[in-house]
């Protein structure tokens, strides 16, 4: 079997360097074996739960580093399953609201365990409080950023945005209410790029602009935090990957957001300067 080529659905430029070299790269090579046996995108993302939880049983016993380095390796194969199943979604045809819910429960639900089973190795009040506030801010932080990754996208295409398809999955309504409410704050630049005369050149300035913003903001990827606990056990404290989301990662998603919209307020500044260029033109020869 040949690998098959990326998809083109990922822009290179804002993508961890880890996707880029390791978990996109081994779930390309498994996808024409599961495809040739019909395994569907939710069988993979399920068997990521399984792998994940396996990460979290292992880490149960981080204090002895054999453990800590076979949790780090039953993530990282949750990882690839976590981009496989898209890879399946997208080569089938069968992409769904359901799947792509059940992508992100999967992906919250890993790390709820993770965070579960560090509280409750260190049983102390400390490390439940800072438990408990670094899941928080987690689950905020990672559904703000997959809305503003997969914004980058597809406006990089051209593409405005479109209303979501109706669904009455109560499931699907609270992820998308939480990881579409930036979609609600940049409404003004959608607007912008479905009236561009060339959406495909408005969306490519775009790209160009809001790349760095972007990057900075992949520090928020699973991967990331899959490396930072697997660093935390083997110093022998996860409370160190607590205050990491806590206080760095919350500040790289503020800083993030507000530079992603700044570069957004840029253009719609400098292409409202463009389109009224013409008639002031007109109006100096007239």
């Amino acid at each position: 079997m040949t690998v098959p080529q990326p998809d083109g659905s990922r822009d290179r430029r804002i993508e961890d360097p880890t996707n880029l070299w390791i978990i996109h790269p081994a779930g390309r090579l498994l996808l024409p074996w599961f495809v040739a046996r019909g395994i569907s995108a939710n069988a993979v993302s399920v068997l990521g739960l399984v792998l994940g939880t396996l990460a979290a049983a292992a880490y149960a016993q981080w204090t002895s580093w054999p453990f800590a380095f076979l949790g780090l390796l039953l993530s990282v194969g949750w990882l690839i399953a976590d981009g496989l199943d898209g890879m399946i979604a997208r080569a089938t045809g069968t992409a769904s609201a359901l799947g792509r819910t059940l992508d992100g429960i999967v992906d919250h639900g890993v790390f709820t365990l993770i965070y579960l089973v560090l509280a409750f190795s260190i049983g102390t009040f400390e490390g439940w409080v800072l438990a408990v506030a670094a899941g928080a801010l987690h689950a905020v932080q990672s559904s703000l950023y997959e809305g503003e990754r997969a914004r980058f996208h597809r406006r990089a295409k051209g593409i405005a945005a479109a209303p979501p398809a109706p669904s009455r999955n109560p499931l699907v309504l609270l992820y998308d209410f939480v990881a579409g409410s930036m979609d609600r704050i940049a409404a003004r630049f959608e607007e912008a790029l479905a009236q561009a005369p060339d959406p495909a050149a408005f969306g490519q300035a775009y790209a160009e602009a809001a790349a760095a913003p972007m990057r900075l903001m992949r520090l928020l990827t699973a991967n990331v935090r899959v490396l930072a606990i697997f660093l935390a056990c083997l110093a022998a404290d996860p409370r160190l990957f607590w205050w990491f989301e806590i206080v760095p990662l919350t500040a790289v998603l503020v800083i993030g957001l507000a530079w992603h919209r700044a570069v957004e307020s840029r253009l719609l500044r400098a292409s409202g300067a463009a389109s009224q260029q013409p008639s002031q033109s007109s109006i100096q020869r007239t």
